[in-house]
């Protein structure tokens, strides 16, 4: 029995925490219901990967972002971008959740029921101040096809994955990969990581440090061996 719960670890394709739910279960219920002599410290516990984000050059941001002729779509991406939001943040904004005034963008309720305060560049409230007067959006920011009703996902997917085409871009962008590409980019800036976690809306900065293993600023600074060949 041991063996068929450590062969259900390490073959199944099931998330982390669900195997790790199988794992607890069978140990109470073999301890406890059977009595079994079964030594249940002995199922292994799965282990969690730990996969680097994908990030994206300035360059192939802004190529992406060139390549929008849609004010709305041009919009929408820039926004994702410039404040490293989550698909869900973006499409959820509401008119009110800007404030040109005080150049900042309101997150409300957002995942972890926490809300957050971004800083927004003179140049994205002027884009955003002229895709308003453009399309006029009622309530939500960013309306689909019919008024008052939120753009959907599949399409802001979908307007991401034709701008790639028109980039020249091969690789399999996703709209999370501009959040991680904003991390990355501020850390290699010489933002503080402390920072970085708190416009990103991370609960531990243990989630905020992983973008230290793909920033290329240090990297750059360290010379090969071959080199001295």
């Amino acid at each position: 029995m041991v063996l068929f719960v450590n062969d259900f670890i390490i073959g199944n394709k099931y998330s982390y925490s669900y195997q790790n739910q199988v794992v607890n279960s069978c140990k109470l219920f073999f301890r406890e219901v059977l009595k079994s002599r079964i030594d249940v410290e002995k199922f292994e516990r799965p282990r969690r990967e730990y996969k680097l984000p994908n990030v994206l050059s300035k360059e192939e941001v802004k190529a992406i972002l060139t390549s929008l002729t849609n004010v709305k779509h041009r919009t929408m991406l820039s926004l994702i971008y410039a404040c490293g939001l989550r698909r869900s943040e973006l499409l959820n904004l509401k008119l009110s959740a800007i404030d040109s005034n005080r150049e900042v963008l309101y997150i409300l309720n957002s995942k972890g029921k926490k809300d957050r305060v971004l800083p927004l560049s003179k140049s994205l409230i002027t884009m955003l101040s002229s895709y308003i007067e453009m399309y006029k959006p009622k309530d939500w920011l960013f309306e689909g096809q019919i008024s008052d009703e939120q753009y959907s996902e599949a399409s802001l997917a979908k307007v991401l994955k034709n701008s790639c085409i028109k980039a020249g871009i091969h690789k399999p962008v996703t709209l999370h990969w501009l959040r991680h590409s904003y991390a990355t980019h501020l850390l290699e800036s010489g933002t503080d990581l402390r920072f970085i976690q708190e416009l990103l809306g991370h609960k531990s900065s243990k989630t905020t440090e992983i973008y230290t293993h793909v920033s290329t600023k240090s990297l750059k600074n360290i010379r090969s061996p071959f080199d001295e060949l």
